[in-house]
């Protein structure tokens, strides 16, 4: 008996292959740097709180303020009496950026989809190292140093970054059809990961010149991203003449059937898939979907919740794992910097082979329901590592494989699915808009979890803050827990037909 064509499974490859040009790789690479550049912004601010500290504490509490000159300039310039009110003031820069980008995502969501994604992306780039600049060289070589301006900045800053997630996602969904998306996201994701090794190296080479040429570099090499950008980036491929990702995939749709966006709607015709989400005949220009529509479809809410806990739980690494390591083991910061390299590798790694996994099993939710599980362990085992690097540090790409993989992709893969499912295909413009909904709330639960991180450290100490983390993990699967089931249920319903029609 003959497989129906809805349950032949297809190599995830093999449209992909087909049909990748130098296109393809350009708007890959232009994409992944750009949003690489706005994440190494942000880390080189991470790196150099230590020396922004010491430039704002006085001279009775400060080693390095003798070397200052004139001296009563910097008596009368310092903002805070003792280092850990600097301290306390960065980490409250940190949370304002992260709501003032949570917000930025929901509104650059809606303008990406309604304006061109390359004159949006590259703004956002220009104007955000401009900030940067503003932020870090400016004010120290003017010495001008003031608690609101700086909040001001940061303010700003977080709604111009906000618009580089929801429109490279956009992007990169107009060039890379269903086929592969898992595998060519996951490895695409990494980007964030690339971009705080790259602000680490940057911020690095030239922080024993004072901290702001190190905002200085990250603001240069990021304003010139986004001028190539502005002249580089095709945002879909009918600008070049390119057969669109519904033409392309249409020839294939019968036999590709249960490979088409995991929250497809199974009642559309198969005749209606031709359907391009930024690319589209200017005689019948598809309509950007309204915030309020983009939130009633399938899975944006559910993913939307679950992304919020999860995303409280790798950003919380991201900002507290160097802290941790040397509070709890007594290591020096430069190696304990250097160490908390290893969760973002194993978060790279972690993203490519879940993604590819999905692609192969045709669906997303299950493939992150056993991640998270595993994380959920994982987790345990780390908050209980013996006082060793190398042991640490397996333990610790484990726990990144398990957390940044799934995480990497709900924001990179799944958002696209989302944001391409058959309700709003052919009619409406969605891709930005339910990406920046889904990534702007995990950003106000990662914004939410780093005060919370602090205040439970304080009060109950490390092992509290992992139980904390290990709830949010299990909160995560709870909320994605009715498409893991219906999901789950698809599976086991092709298998069954699979095995009658054999």
């Amino acid at each position: 008996m003959a497989v129906p064509g809805s349950l032949r499974r297809q190599p995830a490859s093999r449209s992909l292959v087909s049909h990748c040009t130098h296109h393809h790789i350009v708007v890959f690479l232009l994409t992944f740097f750009s949003y690489s550049l706005l994440h190494a912004s942000r880390k080189t601010f991470s790196n150099v709180k230590v020396s922004i500290s010491n430039q704002w504490t006085p001279s009775c509490r400060n080693s390095t303020a003798p070397e200052l000159q004139p001296y009563e300039l910097w008596n009368s310039s310092h903002l805070f009496p003792k280092a850990e009110e600097a301290t306390l003031f960065l980490g409250t820069l940190d949370t304002i950026f992260l709501f003032s980008y949570a917000v930025g995502l929901f509104i650059s969501g809606i303008v990406g989809d309604r304006l061109n994604l390359r004159w949006v992306l590259s703004f956002g780039m220009c104007s955000s190292a401009l900030v940067v600049f503003s932020f870090g060289t400016l004010t120290e070589w003017l010495h001008f140093y003031n608690k609101w301006f700086y909040c001001c900045l940061w303010v700003v800053n977080g709604l111009l970054q906000s618009t580089g997630w929801p429109c490279v996602v956009a992007v990169m969904g107009n060039w890379f059809g269903k086929a592969g998306r898992g595998f060519v996201f996951g490895l695409w994701s990494a980007c964030a990961s690339v971009g705080n090794i790259l602000g680490a190296f940057l911020a690095s080479c030239v922080l024993k010149y004072g901290y702001e040429y190190a905002f200085l570099v990250t603001a240069s090499v990021q304003f010139a991203g986004g001028v190539i950008v502005f002249f580089g980036l095709l945002t879909s491929p009918r600008e070049v003449g390119l057969p669109e990702l519904g033409a392309d995939e249409d020839e294939v749709s019968v036999e590709e059937d249960a490979n088409r966006p995991l929250m497809g709607s199974d009642d559309v015709d198969d005749d209606d898939r031709n359907y391009s989400i930024q690319a589209a005949d200017s005689d019948n220009e598809p309509k950007a979907i309204g915030f309020f529509q983009a939130c009633c479809l399938p899975g944006v809410v559910l993913y939307s919740l679950a992304y919020a806990c999860l995303k409280l739980v790798n950003y919380s690494f991201f900002f507290w794992l160097p802290f941790y390591l040397s509070n709890n083991f007594g290591w020096k910061e430069a190696e304990a910097d250097q160490l908390s390299i290893w969760y973002d590798v194993g978060g790279i790694i972690g993203g490519t082979i879940q993604g590819l996994i999905s692609d192969v099993l045709q669906k997303r939710a299950p493939v992150l329901a056993v991640s998270l599980l595993f994380a959920v362990g994982s987790l345990f085992g780390y908050s209980r590592s013996p006082n060793s690097k190398p042991i640490n540090a397996v333990i610790m790409a484990i726990t990144g494989f398990f957390i940044g993989g799934p995480s990497n992709m709900i924001s990179s893969a799944i958002s696209a699915d989302l944001g391409r499912q058959d309700l709003v295909k052919g009619s409406s413009e969605a891709l930005a808009t339910v990406t920046g909904i889904v990534d702007g709330t995990g950003s106000i639960g990662a914004a939410v979890g780093q005060y919370l991180v602090s205040l439970i450290q304080e009060n109950l100490g490390w092992m509290w803050v992992f139980y904390f983390f290990i709830l949010m993990t299990s909160s995560t699967i709870l909320f994605i827990s009715p498409l893991i089931v219906r999901e789950v249920r698809m599976l086991l319903h092709e298998r069954h037909l699979r095995m009658l029609a054999e």
